[in-house]
């Protein structure tokens, strides 16, 4: 069993930067692909940001060139630096990440971008 454990999220006026956390504390498996979704109200969750444990990335169109994901493998960690920052980009943000065949999920983080 992997906890992610999510953090960072806040409110912030359009233009503005957030850096979102994502740990999985206490794992003794290794972590494999690590992704950012997020979900608006009234809306499906979708894909913002992927890294593999080799540090292959793929972004959605939407954020490329603002967003900038990243993972620290000694530590499970994974972040995701978010700059320019717009009122759509209001979500939960949710860390999902694979380990040993199965995937797991984070609780979540509110992202307010204000306009």
């Amino acid at each position: 069993q992997v906890q992610l454990v999510e953090s960072g999220g806040g409110l912030v006026q359009a233009g503005g930067s957030l850096r979102l956390s994502c740990a999985a504390p206490g794992s003794i498996f290794s972590i494999g692909a690590m992704r950012w979704y997020r979900q608006a109200p009234g809306k499906q969750r979708e894909l913002v940001a992927g890294i593999t444990y080799a540090g292959t990335i793929n972004y959605a169109d939407s954020v490329k060139g603002r967003f900038t994901i990243s993972r620290y493998n000694a530590a499970n960690t994974m972040y995701l630096q978010m700059n320019s920052l717009k009122p759509e980009d209001t979500a939960t943000y949710y860390c999902n990440a694979d380990s040993r065949g199965s995937q797991y999920w984070g609780q979540g983080t509110q992202v307010t971008v204000s306009s």
